[in-house]
């Protein structure tokens, strides 16, 4: 992946994306979780290695989507998937994006009998730090939308610390409040007490995703274990050829695989 120095002597980094193909080359610190690095398409690390892992887990080759021919007969559930990587998956599997605010519409903690047990791959990737406590029903949900054998490939930000930690750990009746361009979160627990949190974080902006947790490593395997999933691995592994590399052993994906 390391091609010659540029001219300010950093060593440059070459990849082709796996998402829609474009070979790049790039300064080291271009190369980040979240940071747009492919020169087409605006690929991140975490959608490359999102795209990296579906054709990894369900055919067993390292290879880029966008080589890689349709028709596969295997059917996949996004969960406000980005474009970035929806599109090739929409062109190569029975696949269908979702969303939690509009249609096609799917909220992860009250999945209809209809869906249930249909897929063979599941991407939740950023979601369940926005998800409403109790959590643990969305990873429930998760195991319950898959086919015996089926795969879910997830991301969240996570630490390394012992617990997760929760940020509205009693919310019940809860809504955001605006005042002066800030926001407050009020919320009346279940016994009726009345709650005011001042220091609310957005994800993608105010008054779209709230950022409910911050999830812990030890903690998220608790979940998959709890929620019935046969095994979990950490995918930390780099692939130069893509451009992937997670420097950090935080926030990298994990694969949670169905009995």
């Amino acid at each position: 992946m390391a091609a010659p120095a540029d001219a300010s002597g950093a060593q440059a980094i070459e990849f082709r994306c796996n998402l829609c193909g474009a070979r790049n080359r790039v300064a080291p610190d271009r190369i980040g979780r979240e940071i747009a690095s492919c020169r087409r398409c605006g690929s991140t690390v975490r959608f490359r290695a999102i795209g990296r892992l579906v054709a990894l887990e369900l055919l067993g080759q390292e290879a880029a989507l966008v080589d890689l021919a349709p028709g596969h007969r295997l059917c996949g559930l996004g969960l406000s998937d980005s474009r970035t990587y929806a599109a090739p998956l929409a062109r190569l599997f029975d696949y269908e994006n979702t969303y939690f605010h509009t249609a096609p519409r799917l909220d992860i903690l009250d999945v209809p009998e209809k869906r249930r047990g249909r897929y063979d791959f599941l991407i939740a990737s950023d979601v369940f730090e926005h998800v409403a406590p109790p959590v643990d029903r969305a990873f429930e949900n998760a195991l319950a939308l898959l086919r015996r054998g089926g795969v879910l490939i997830f991301t969240v930000p996570f630490t390394l610390a012992d617990d997760t930690l929760e940020h509205f750990p009693e919310l019940h009746d809860w809504r955001l409040v605006e005042h002066s361009g800030r926001f407050e979160l009020v919320n009346t627990t279940a016994d009726g007490r009345a709650q005011r949190f001042t220091d609310v974080v957005f994800h993608g902006g105010p008054g779209t995703t709230l950022e409910m947790r911050v999830f812990s490593r030890a903690a998220l395997l608790r979940h998959f274990t709890a929620a019935g999933f046969a095994r979990m691995r950490i995918a930390d592994e780099p692939c130069d050829a893509f451009g992937i590399a997670w420097p950090a052993p935080w926030s990298v994906p994990i694969v949670a695989y169905a009995s």
